[in-house]
Formats: structure tokens, C-alpha cells, sequence
């Protein structure tokens, strides 16, 4: 039978808990153990169990419009909060296959909608089928909601997704200048909203699964890690969200997500410094602060490969933390990503003519226009397949500023891979063509790299300043991610400050990270809202504070410089410990973009949502 929320004021519920399940899928990494931190049908917020408030109106079943062509009964407009902070942004759409819905028409252009009870659509009935919620805001970008039917909504094509069955909310949301929380926030209320309307609704609202790349991919990440969170409830009281119903999601899609934005800044000089040249005495000693500082963090961390082993970093001859079990097994990630290219590939291969969507080609789509939130332009993640421009060191490079407007540098990795390879063996001698440091064994596929110093000089060169994320004059875009609502920039890294004590950044460190925002928190407590690491790592207090999505799968593409491959592996191993189901791959060849080994990233995050649901 299908579950309802039942959402008439005053009536209490009880919510599914959407608990994770036993730890799989992590490339090198798997179940926690000898830990002593419970798993997660344990370590899990308790369920929510409240009297739904709400004054919003409920969907008006009366006004459905109707698209013939994909078969989609659609309605856009929608509030989906009582007290919008921004109501430009703050509606949402839903787009509904046709066979779910018995519909009358009204004479008008609009149809009445009634439940088919009857309606199948892809092996998922009126009863069982998933809702998603795109998240198309790289660099936290504003994202607007829909005025009218789209043929696209971001990852793909509205048909691509009601084709499969799925049922598809698409939400406008605030994007960074309004501060974060507001991102999260908005599509946690859109998400109230789905499960305040569920007795009108086909579906089943507690299959609910998010996708999102970039600044999307991140709070793609936080909307799978932050379900029912408390730190999000003053946030959402203040909107006039739904209350009382749950706003966790059971799966989440992670395309190059960039996030644990408390460590970044030290993630990408640990991982990407050793790459930077011609920088003065002071900012070097910063860059190698911060290096030093992530392997702090990481021996505090605590992270445990596949085995259980925990993995730490140790002092290496440079006075740099670039040995020990974690500078193994980052290794490792990188020779696995490049001999699963090379099973892959099918020689000859053209490099000149690769997307950064890869030799399988991507499905990226077009991105929404971002409207009035920076003024950021409308169009797509470059490349001739639609899924992403190619690559530092690979035949080019897309201008990701005029898409994102975060702040890059023009660098390029010390290799550029033009042309044709007739064999795996030619590929590997021009990765060597400057000085070699991989190794291939053809027989065996093995592949051997001679340091992650020497991959990063090769094709991963750091594209952001010292301060990645949290830039010294607080011009990032993640600095304007955590200001406090009129678009200025503010800081927000305290590792960072603590490392510029005595400089002349000391006091506008200090400034900005005791300053309060409209409801009175300083921006640690946003910093913590905004990192999923806070909820599943003992290593933070808010560990087990909430319920946890069962299923993440998690791509990028190597070659970015936009943050450290680091950050991509910490998340995946962590939700593996935590028990989450996790299918994490780097992506060899590929940058900044939708990264897939192979196929289109709509029709591979379809697979995924129908594979996580065959599982149940």
C-alpha cells in the first residue's frame, strides 16, 4: 500500500525514519571496523513525530496543465513556504507522468486530477513511484523556479525523468548572496511541501532523491546528510515552512561536489599546493600551514579504509604530511580512476575530440537561468556532448567563471593531451612525455603513479589562490556564501585565521567569524549547517543529529582544480562508516563537470535510483 502523509493542520504523524543501511560501493573504502560509534539505525536523530502546522495553501487539484507530447500533467507557481525571504525564488513546479493522474478538462486549458491508482509507468505504479529535486546551483548560485513547462530541468530533460516514472519537483531556491542557509533551506521547505500535498499526490514521498553537480552537488550532499537537522529549524520557522513533516531524502546524487567547506581551503594545499610556483615567503608558509593543518585534521578524523584500517598522514622529508596510510590510499584513488580509463577506452582514442564529459560522452543538459542572483548568464556546462567542457591538460578548458562566477586563474596543468592514441601504451608515454611517472602493465591493467605530487603537476594544477575558498580580500564566492545576506563577502575559515594571527588579516578574520547573523548565530554555526562531515563523523559534535539518506552516489572528475580530490574521498569514506550505501568514482580525464566513466549522467543517475530502490 502506498504511504500518505496525512497533512490536514492538527493531525499528528509519525515519519519513516530514512535510516541508513549496511556500508557498500565505496571504491577502496567499506563498513567501519571496531569503532565504537553505533551504526546508523542507531546513531540516527530520532523520527519525527509532530502536529503538522501549516497555513500554506495545498496543491489546487484543479489546475493542472498538460503536455502531450511527454505525456506530463505539470503545475508551476507554487509557494511552498507562508514568509518567502526572497518569493522571485521561493515556488516551485511539479511535473507528473501522464498515467498517474485520471484527469478531466476543464475547457479552459487546465484539468482536473484525480490519483490512477491503476497507473504504471516504467515498473513503478501511481503508488510506488520516486520524486527527485534537481539542485542547479553551481557556486551556490541562485536557482530560479519554473514559469512555464521546460523541456529541461537541469540534469536532463523533464521526459527523461517522467519516462522512468519518476515524479519530478523542480524548486526555485536563494543562491548565495542571500547567505547560507537559504539554499538548503528553500529546498528543504519545497520538500515539506511535496510530503503537506501527499494525499493529493501520486508516489511515494518517502522515495525522494535529489541530484546536483558543483555548488548543487554539495548541497545535493546536505539535503542526503541534514534530513530533520535542528540546526535547520529556526531557518525554516523563519520562512514559514510546513512543520512537522520531514524534509530527510532517502538517496543523493554528488556530481564534483564542493563541500567540507571548514577544511577546504587546507584540503587544497595539502593536495594541490605542492603544484604552486613564484609565491612570496608569506604566502607560501600559509600554503604549507594549511597543509599541515588538513593532516591534523585527518589524523583527528579518523577515517577507516575497506578493512578497517584507519588512515592517517605522517611527516614526510619535505616537512609536509605526504606519507602514511591516507597518502596511500589518495594514491591509490588516482591509479584505480586511471586504469579503470584505460578498461574503458576503446582504442584509438581521440583526445582533441573528448568532452570533459569523457570518452563515454555526457547528458549534462542545460542549466536554468540563475535570474538575478549575481547576474549570472544562462547556459550550459560547455563541451560538444552537453555535459561539460574539457578538461585542464586535455584538450582545452571551459570557462566555468561565466557559468559559476567563482574566481579561477588562468593556470593549466604541464601536460596537454591533443590527438589520436592508437594504443593504451601511446596514452601512457605521452602522460610520460615530460618525465616519467606512471607505469602500466598491460597484462594486468595495473597502473602505478610515482607520487600524488607528480600527478598533481601533470593534470591537476590548483586553478584557485591560496584562501581557495575563503579568499584574503573575502572576494570568493563562497565567502559571499557565508555573509550574511546583502551580497558582501565575509570569512569563515577559522583554521585560516588562526594561521594569519599577527598579520594584517587578523582583525577581519576576527570581525567576520564573531559577527551574527539575523537570527543571532555566528557563522560556525552556518559553517557546520553547510558541512555534511558534521553529521556522520565523530570528529563533530553533530554526529547522529540527523536522519541520514540511505544512498549516495558520488562522481568527479579528476583533473578539477576546483578542490581537492581529498574532499570527494573523505565524504564517500565517512558515509560508508557511517553505514550509508555509497557508489563513489573519480573520473579519469575529466574536470569540473557531470563526471560518468561512461554513458550519459541522466540516464546513469536513473540506473542508480532504480538500483537503490530494487534494493529495498
Amino acid at each position: 500500500m502506498r504511504k500518505r502523509w496525512k497533512n490536514l493542520l492538527g493531525l499528528t504523524l509519525a515519519l519513516s525514519v530514512l535510516f541508513c543501511g549496511c556500508a557498500s560501493g565505496v571504491t577502496g573504502s567499506g563498513a567501519q571496523t571496531g569503532s565504537t560509534k553505533p551504526q546508523a539505525e542507531t546513531s540516527a536523530a530520532e523520527p519525527v513525530a509532530e502536529t503538522v502546522v501549516s497555513n500554506l495553501d495545498r496543491i489546487d487539484m484543479t489546475k493542472w496543465q498538460y503536455n502531450a507530447d511527454d505525456d506530463v500533467y505539470w503545475q508551476v507557481g507554487i509557494s511552498y513556504c507562508e514568509n518567502p525571504a526572497d518569493a522571485s525564488y521561493e515556488t516551485m513546479g511539479f511535473f507528473v507522468p501522464g498515467a498517474y493522474f485520471t484527469a478531466t478538462d476543464n475547457g479552459d486549458g487546465t484539468y482536473t486530477c484525480a490519483v490512477n491508482e491503476s497507473g504504471t509507468v516504467a515498473g513503478y505504479t501511481a503508488a510506488t513511484a520516486p520524486y527527485i529535486i534537481p539542485v542547479n546551483t553551481p557556486g551556490y548560485a541562485a536557482m530560479s523556479a519554473p514559469t512555464d513547462y521546460s523541456s529541461s530541468c537541469g540534469y536532463g530533460s523533464v521526459s527523461d525523468f517522467t519516462s522512468a516514472g519518476f515524479i519530478l519537483t523542480f524548486a526555485g531556491a536563494r543562491g548565495r548572496d542571500a547567505g547560507a542557509p537559504g539554499g538548503v533551506t528553500d529546498f528543504k521547505a519545497a520538500i515539506r511541501y511535496t510530503r503537506y500535498n501527499a494525499d493529493l499526490l501520486p508516489g511515494d514521498t518517502d522515495r525522494y532523491f535529489s541530484l546536483g553537480m558543483s555548488g548543487g552537488g554539495a548541497q545535493s550532499a546536505l539535503l542526503g546528510t541534514t534530513g530533520d537537522s535542528d540546526l535547520y529549524t529556526p531557518y525554516l520557522t523563519a520562512i514559514g515552512a510546513a512543520q512537522g513533516i520531514s524534509d530527510a531524502v532517502q538517496g543523493s546524487m554528488c556530481w564534483c561536489p564542493i563541500t567540507n567547506l571548514d577544511v577546504a581551503d587546507e584540503a587544497y594545499e595539502w593536495n594541490m599546493g605542492s603544484a604552486r610556483s613564484g609565491l612570496d615567503d608569506a604566502t607560501q608558509a600559509l600554503s604549507d600551514g594549511m597543509a599541515n593543518k588538513f593532516a591534523e585534521y585527518i589524523n583527528a578524523l579518523k577515517l577507516t579504509d575497506e578493512a578497517g584500517n584507519v588512515l592517517s598522514l605522517e611527516e614526510s622529508a619535505e616537512g609536509i604530511y605526504q606519507a602514511g596510510s591516507y597518502y596511500d590510499y589518495i594514491k591509490c584513488v588516482i591509479e584505480t580512476s586511471l586504469e579503470h580509463f584505460l578498461a574503458d577506452t576503446t582504442f584509438p582514442y581521440d583526445a582533441s575530440a573528448t568532452s570533459s564529459g569523457g570518452h563515454g560522452g555526457m547528458g549534462g543538459g542545460q542549466m536554468p537561468n540563475f535570474g538575478g542572483d549575481g547576474n549570472k548568464p544562462e547556459g550550459r556546462f560547455g563541451g560538444p556532448n552537453g555535459g561539460g567542457g574539457k578538461p585542464d591538460g586535455e584538450g582545452g578548458t571551459t570557462d566555468y567563471t561565466a557559468i559559476d562566477d567563482i574566481n579561477r586563474n588562468e593556470t593549466s596543468s604541464g601536460l596537454s593531451l591533443t590527438g589520436t592514441y592508437d594504443t593504451a601504451q601511446d596514452y601512457i608515454d605521452a602522460l610520460n612525455a615530460e618525465g616519467e611517472w606512471v607505469s602500466y602493465d598491460a597484462a594486468t591493467g595495473k597502473v602505478t603513479i610515482t607520487s600524488v605530487a607528480d600527478f598533481v603537476a601533470a593534470l591537476k594544477a590548483p586553478s584557485k589562490d591560496v584562501g581557495a575558498f575563503d579568499a584574503l580580500d573575502r572576494s570568493q564566492g563562497e565567502n559571499t556564501l557565508f555573509g550574511y545576506g546583502d551580497g558582501a563577502g565575509a570569512h569563515f575559515d577559522a583554521i585560516e585565521a588562526s594561521l594569519l594571527s599577527g598579520t594584517e588579516y587578523e582583525s577581519a578574520f576576527a570581525e567576520d567569524l564573531s559577527k551574527r547573523d539575523a537570527l543571532g548565530n555566528t557563522v560556525d554555526y552556518r559553517v557546520n549547517m553547510y558541512n555534511p562531515m558534521y553529521y556522520i563523523s565523530d570528529y563533530y559534535d553533530g554526529a547522529g543529529s540527523s536522519n541520514v539518506a540511505k544512498y549516495f552516489r558520488i562522481r568527479t572528475g579528476i583533473n578539477q582544480g576546483d578542490t581537492a580530490l581529498c574532499t570527494e574521498v573523505d565524504l564517500a569514506l565517512a558515509l560508508s562508516s557511517f553505514g550509508c550505501k555509497v557508489d563513489f568514482e573519480t573520473v579519469w580525464g575529466q574536470g569540473h563537470t557531470e563526471a560518468e566513466r561512461t554513458g550519459s549522467s541522466t540516464a546513469n543517475f536513473i540506473a542508480w535510483v532504480n538500483e537503490c530502490l530494487a534494493d529495498q
